[in-house]
């Protein structure tokens, strides 16, 4: 008897691939053509996860929505052009990523997913490089969806996949991904090595942190 489907959500920035590199500098660039302060590199990563207009209102909450908005055209040129430069090497997975999406792609109940504050031509550039055209069977993108928090995103995977949401588990490094999970009543597994702390994921069914634990972790969450 084959066992019913289950829905394996993923962030992007901060749990599958180290871009704070490019998300630092692209965030520089944007600010320096401006000519306004650079936020500190740690309120930067606080912001990843956000959709840029949220995450622009943060980090430059004094100016005026026009300035936001150049901001958030500045940075996506210069991230767009460092994409295209750098290739792969962009974003790079973290160790283990790649072996753990393909041991969970190959169990036949398991669907895998992302939901990110990336846009549809960042996250498809991204999979396209690293190769993961054929692992992920909804990918959910800023473009059409408010910004996590908000659970539009989790909802509308689920509804996709025809997946119910006790069978459903987001996975990600921030605490928007643990609030957007809970707001979509979905179980939710932190990661240590992204850009929030282990502390700011106390909503979390638990945190791993290396990529060998997901699959026992996922097994406990669904026993």
């Amino acid at each position: 008897m084959s066992q019913p489907l289950h829905l394996i959500l993923f962030d992007v920035d901060g749990t599958l691939v180290d871009s704070q590199a490019a998300i630092v500098g692209s965030m520089t660039v944007a600010f320096d053509a401006l000519s306004l302060p650079v936020p500190v590199r740690a309120d930067i990563l606080s912001i990843v996860g956000l959709s840029l207009p949220q995450a622009m209102a943060r980090l430059a909450p004094g100016q005026s929505e026009t300035t936001q908005a150049r901001l958030v055209e500045a940075y996506k040129q210069s991230y767009h052009a460092t994409r295209l430069a750098l290739g792969e090497a962009h974003s790079p997975l973290y160790p283990g990523a790649r072996e753990m999406l393909e041991q969970l792609h190959a169990v036949p109940h398991y669907l895998l997913g992302v939901a990110t504050g990336k846009s549809k031509r960042g996250l498809d550039a991204l999979i396209e490089a690293h190769g993961l055209e054929r692992v992920f069977v909804t990918r959910q993108v800023a473009d059409h969806h408010p910004s996590k928090p908000h659970p539009s995103m989790i909802e509308t995977a689920l509804a996709e996949t025809g997946t119910a949401p006790g069978r459903a588990v987001m996975i990600g490094d921030t605490s928007y991904d643990m609030e957007m999970a809970a707001a979509a009543g979905v179980a939710a597994i932190g990661v240590s090595w992204g850009y929030h702390p282990p502390h700011a994921l106390d909503r979390a069914s638990c945190i791993i942190d290396d990529f060998t634990q997901l699959p026992p972790a996922l097994t406990q969450i669904w026993m």
